[in-house]
């Protein structure tokens, strides 16, 4: 997939190099329809003086529903007692806890984030040499990437979310946990760019609900290149970012009930 943007952009010199994914069939109907559900759970009570309570549960769920894309899953309670040891879920974890001191850096050194994400995530999966250091492959499409986190658009920010997790999964730059990472970059656009500022939804726990054949499906569509791949791939994650909001909508009534 070439993302339509120039590497180390950061302001369209024309029309938005963006604005066709939403003439893509069916990408604006399921952005709004994110966009809807995410706008629901920001208005909930518990949002006045408890989004930090919420936003750690959702860092936990979310954290349990990546190492379950990466084919670790485990009970949420066992999670929750601190016994699980295994590596993929304690580096999601790691990245899970660390996304919140990163949403500074990402717009200005994605780089430097994405290094950072993949030192927590494959700390006990890859050698110590390769941790944070792409592969020579990803050199100029990590350009891009760079450039996309970087670009002035008006598009829907789940889209862009959506852009930036594709493309890091496909490209797989690291080797080991790159699905970590690219869903952690995800999370980090949709924070940034102001979907879900205060990170309560879980988007991850949306994919994990759609199902993990679909999710590796739409994402063979997206690498493919293909228009028709990367429309049903934004759209895959506009629906796992509505069912994400629903878990967040989850964890606030679980809240209020102690």
């Amino acid at each position: 997939m070439t993302i339509p943007v120039r590497p180390g952009a950061t302001r369209p010199t024309a029309a938005d190099p963006l604005a066709h994914l939403l003439d893509l069939p069916g990408v604006r109907e399921a952005a709004d329809a994110s966009r809807a559900a995410t706008d629901r759970l920001l208005a909930h009570r518990l949002m006045r003086n408890r989004s930090a309570e919420m936003s750690t549960e959702s860092t936990l769920r979310g954290a349990r529903a990546s190492a379950a894309l990466e084919g670790v899953d485990v009970p949420l309670a066992d999670l929750r007692a601190g016994a699980v040891a295994d590596p993929v879920v304690q580096g999601a974890l790691r990245v899970s806890a660390a996304l919140g001191s990163m949403t500074d850096t990402w717009a200005r050194a994605p780089g430097q984030v994405l290094a950072r994400l993949h030192v927590l995530a494959a700390a006990d999966l890859a050698d110590r040499e390769a941790l944070g250091r792409p592969a020579p492959h990803a050199g100029a499409r990590l350009a891009g990437l760079f450039g996309l986190v970087k670009l002035e658009t008006t598009v829907p920010a789940v889209l862009l979310a959506g852009l930036v997790h594709g493309e890091l999964a496909a490209l797989a730059p690291f080797g080991v946990a790159d699905g970590v990472v690219a869903r952690a970059a995800a999370r980090l656009t949709g924070i940034t760019r102001g979907l879900d500022p205060k990170a309560v939804s879980v988007p991850e726990v949306g994919f994990v609900e759609l199902g993990g054949d679909r999710y590796d499906a739409a994402l063979a569509g997206y690498a493919s290149g293909e228009q028709d791949g990367l429309a049903a791939w934004l759209v895959h994650c506009c629906r796992a970012t509505e069912h994400g909001a629903l878990e967040g909508f989850a964890i606030a009534e679980a809240i209020l009930r102690g």
